[in-house]
């Protein structure tokens, strides 16, 4: 998912570092005089890191020329941030930035001051600790030496993709010219970042060294250049192997270009531009002498990336996720507990799972369940996750078993006095879930908070089962937990707010997402995707082909399943339980499809028996649509494709008017953003659209609510547009 630091632009209308901030910017870069070399520290006053904003470029500008006029034979530049380097650019004056010309000139303005930098006649070093992403990433490279700690906390790579745009400050042409095609491409093309270790071998750094030892290093490189043992570095890659050569040949270039293309077209779909546009310019500039033509290339393809909605919509997903990094999931000034134990009660996959993303952020764990067979499948599901890091050499086997040390098990409530978080993740079944929630209660301190991993119960009513409901929450993880960043923080109507935050600030701690909603049906995530599931089943009433209706919503809408997959990854059971969930709370509106019951008589499950709409192989990869499903529902094969505009109106118009009776009538959350953050999180909703509600603000309120009217005439009252949703339309209001 989307979490870049990245740097691309700076905006160009101010000329001088003079002015309110004028101090303040000279002393955030500083040269210190070593005598025959310099030591440039970075140290932006007033910031936790160290970025590149309008300002900062024209003091580093002005240092750089310093540095021209100067004697020193070299230099180092370093950050005295704990934890940063150079983190990229200042994206609010991207965010702000509308026309081609404002980005053309900000890039323009970035080379000239980076190319005076790579053109110093002396030699250059960068002492990274931290992390270097984005213009920090490029300001390393035109330099002519990096060194690097071996702190975890070191990434370097230029994520800029992530936000719909390319690196501008000269990553496309440096970064291939510096350490080859696959590696550049690699990076660049993902918006990756990579330790220190993976940096070295690719020759993206020249040493590696522990915290402790990084100015002493990069000071002793810079005393060997003064006395002429340390030179300039060359800026062509030369390829070390003769696999490495054939691939850097000509012939060898079009092959690795035309299978990134391929790889590019599968994964994103053509949805997203930057990646392509990246591709571009760097088969255009490669093998490219003339610098200046080079970077000219670079500029215009990242103008014509930024100007487009895909980047603003990026770029609002990506201050939505920074908007949570300042949040404590409440409105008043509350601290949660500070947890360091968790119990967890359920040991089966979604326990094990929970216990996982648990541990790996360094929390202690528990888990309690009715015997030990229970426990050894919550042990084996959260090491098999692990397993599969190792296998892919992402860690080690010592690393796995430091990780399971974090991990006990066993049938009674054992140390669960030290917890100050229970998450349960037993049986959906109100009753049980109260017995169980009201015994652990008696086993716990006052203050501990229970949470519910619930996905459809009410918190409310389960909250009474608890002597202290105060202290009792929900804690809704997705679905798989390791992958799905989404969690759901339900507010039962007697959670304190001290329940609330302590699952919110755990929640992020596990590294990921939280999003708090009012208590209600299906809460937030599933009440929206409710309909999206559910007129999959009338499309399949209506004739129409499975496998083109789900290609519809993947390749043409962008989301990562169409109806039919995902109510076979949810479980047809699941899926059915949930809509009479639905129907029995909010009424006539949830239409049943007829076809629903026979659905929910036959032996398809879905991906966990190997058999929904489409089968599954042993390593539960779908591989076609099953086509007795037809017959097993009394359908006729498929007569019809339907139209793609129809069908993905139809699903995704309903979701729109679900998200406004969400807002504007049940107040399950107060903010639009919430909506779109939880979508893209929780299901995966296309984050180019920026969110549905977004995607609902691009359209505009009256044409949806025409085209509901219209539905709704044909096909029934489940399309009816809510009053919210009308008055929007009527006062020609949008979201946002």
């Amino acid at each position: 998912m989307v979490r870049p630091e990245m740097c691309a632009g700076v905006h160009s209308n101010q000329t001088k570092t003079e002015g309110t901030t004028g101090m303040s910017i000279q002393e955030s870069i500083r040269l210190v005089d070593k005598g025959d070399y310099a030591i440039v520290e970075f140290d932006l006053i007033g910031e936790k890191v160290n970025k590149f904003s309008t300002p900062v470029m024209f003091r580093l500008k002005e240092v750089v020329e310093e540095l021209r006029q100067s004697k020193y034979k070299a230099v180092i530049f370093r950050s005295l941030k704990e934890k940063i380097f150079i983190a990229g650019a200042d994206i609010d004056e991207i965010k702000k930035m509308t026309k081609r010309e404002d980005y053309m000139d900000a890039v323009t303005k970035a080379h000239e001051i980076f190319n005076a930098l790579e053109d110093l006649n002396m030699v250059t070093i960068v002492a990274i600790h931290g992390a270097c992403m984005g213009g920090g990433t490029e300001f390393s490279l035109a330099c002519d030496y990096r060194i690097s700690t071996l702190d975890k906390a070191t990434k370097i790579g230029l994520p800029e993709t992530q936000l719909g745009i390319i690196p501008g400050f000269g990553g496309c042409v440096r970064m291939p010219q510096k350490i080859g095609l696959p590696n550049a491409l690699d990076i660049i093309l993902a918006g990756k970042a990579v330790n220190s270790q993976k940096a070295k071998k690719m020759g993206l750094v020249d040493k590696t060294v522990p915290p402790e030892s990084l100015m002493d290093i990069a000071e002793d490189m810079a005393k060997r250049a003064v006395k002429g043992e340390v030179k300039k570095s060359s800026r062509r890659y030369q390829g070390k192997s003769v696999k490495d050569k054939l691939l850097h040949s000509f012939l060898g270039r079009q092959v690795v270009f035309n299978q990134a293309k391929k790889a590019l077209l599968k994964q994103t779909k053509g949805h997203y531009p930057a990646p392509m546009k990246a591709l571009d310019v760097i088969r255009d500039t490669f093998a490219l002498d003339d610098r200046e033509r080079a970077l000219l290339i670079e500029s215009s393809g990242f103008c014509d990336v930024a100007v487009t909605d895909v980047s603003k919509n990026l770029i609002n997903l990506f201050y939505l996720l920074e908007d949570v990094k300042k949040e404590n999931g409440v409105e008043a000034d509350v601290k949660g507990l500070d947890v360091k134990k968790i119990g967890v009660l359920g040991a089966g996959v979604m326990g094990g799972g929970i216990a996982y993303v648990a541990a790996n952020k360094g929390f202690k764990v528990r888990m309690k369940d009715i015997n030990n067979d229970a426990i050894a499948k919550g042990f084996k599901a959260a090491r098999d996750i692990w397993n599969k890091k190792v296998k892919r050499k992402r860690m080690t086997e010592n690393e796995l078993e430091e990780k399971m040390s974090h991990i006990s098990g066993g049938t009674d409530y054992a140390e669960f006095k030290e917890m100050q978080l229970v998450i349960e993740a037993i049986v959906e079944d109100m009753n049980i879930k109260k017995a169980v929630i009201g015994e652990t209660a008696g086993q716990v301190t006052d203050d501990c908070v229970i949470a519910t991993n619930t996905s459809s119960l009410s918190v409310t009513e389960m909250a009474k089962g608890h002597p202290k409901p105060e202290n009792f929450v929900g804690m809704h993880f997705f679905n798989p937990v390791d992958k799905m960043p989404l969690v759901e923080v339900i507010r039962g109507e007697k959670t304190s707010d001290v329940a609330t935050a302590t699952v919110f600030e755990t929640s992020k701690a596990m590294g990921k997402t939280p999003v708090v909603v009012k208590d209600g049906p299906g809460f937030l995530v599933n009440r929206l995707l409710f309909p999206y599931m559910t007129e999959g089943v009338f499309f399949l009433e209506e004739g129409m082909d499975i496998k083109v209706v789900d290609k519809y919503f993947t390749h043409k809408f962008g989301m990562p399943m169409g109806p039919f997959r995902l109510m076979d990854e949810v479980g047809l059971d699941v899926a059915h339980k949930v809509l009479k969930i639905f129907h029995e709370s909010l009424g006539d509106r949830v239409e049943m499809p007829k076809t629903q019951e026979k659905l929910s008589a036959t032996d398809r499950l879905g991906k966990k028996n190997k058999k929904g709409f489409y089968l599954y192989d042993e390593k539960d990869k779908h591989t076609d649509v099953d086509s007795t499903v037809y017959k097993d529902l009394g359908l006729d094969a498929p007569k019809s494709t339907g139209s793609s505009k129809e069908c993905i109106e139809r699903a995704i118009f309903q979701m729109i008017n679900e998200a406004a009776r969400v807002l504007y009538e049940d107040r399950i959350v107060e903010d639009p953003g919430k909506v779109d953050l939880a979508m893209i999180m929780g299901t995966g909703f296309p984050p180019f659209r920026g969110g549905l509600l977004r995607y609902a603000d691009s359209l505009g309120s009256q044409y949806i609510v025409d085209q509901l009217d219209e539905y709704a005439t044909r096909f029934g009252p489940r399309f009816k547009p809510c009053q919210a949703l009308v008055n929007m339309a009527k006062n020609n209001k949008s979201f946002y």
